[in-house]
């Protein structure tokens, strides 16, 4: 009984190290013993971030300049801004090294193009020599691929931009 007291305050200390360092995953292997512990996430739509258009002083007046503006962002960015609008980015859950590959002489997991859904794996993450699997947890096409196989990824950093289906 008193063992398992002691592995439960372990394992609740384990949890508030998690939240005092904002960390989504973690896992622990001691020989065969294993813990993984995964907070529960919101759901947050993961969009733009909204931003307001320049506005130019000039004779006429401020509304027509922010109409005239929008109406020439949208004829000059209009193959640009609408695909970024909508895109789902699958950013880094953890630090670590990323691996596009299960393996140096396999194909990669994804590539763009590629159709993803939740539970598909797109990547490795490999952290104090723990190979973590990363899921899109969204479905999709993948558009973009922002990090290369073997590169040092961050916390929270963008690795690959998904267009919903």
């Amino acid at each position: 009984m008193a063992q398992k007291d002691i592995d439960l305050k372990k394992i609740k200390e384990l949890i508030e190290i998690m939240k005092q360092n904002g960390l989504e995953e973690l896992e622990i292997r001691q020989d065969d013993d294993k813990i993984y512990l995964k907070r529960s996430q919101p759901q947050v739509a993961h969009g733009p971030t909204i931003t307001s258009l320049p506005v130019m002083k000039q004779e006429f007046g401020v509304a027509p300049v922010a109409a005239q503006s929008a109406e020439a962002m949208g004829q000059a960015g209009a193959s640009r801004q609408p695909q970024d609008e909508n895109m789902v980015e699958i950013k880094s859950p953890i630090v670590g090294t990323f691996y596009a590959k299960p393996s140096p002489d396999s194909e990669p997991y994804v590539e763009i193009d590629s159709s993803v859904g939740p539970q598909t794996v797109v990547c490795i993450i490999e952290a104090m020599k723990v190979m973590n699997e990363i899921k899109a947890e969204t479905s999709g096409t993948i558009v973009d691929v922002l990090v290369t196989d073997g590169q040092a990824v961050e916390y929270g950093q963008v690795l690959f931009k998904v267009r919903p289906d």
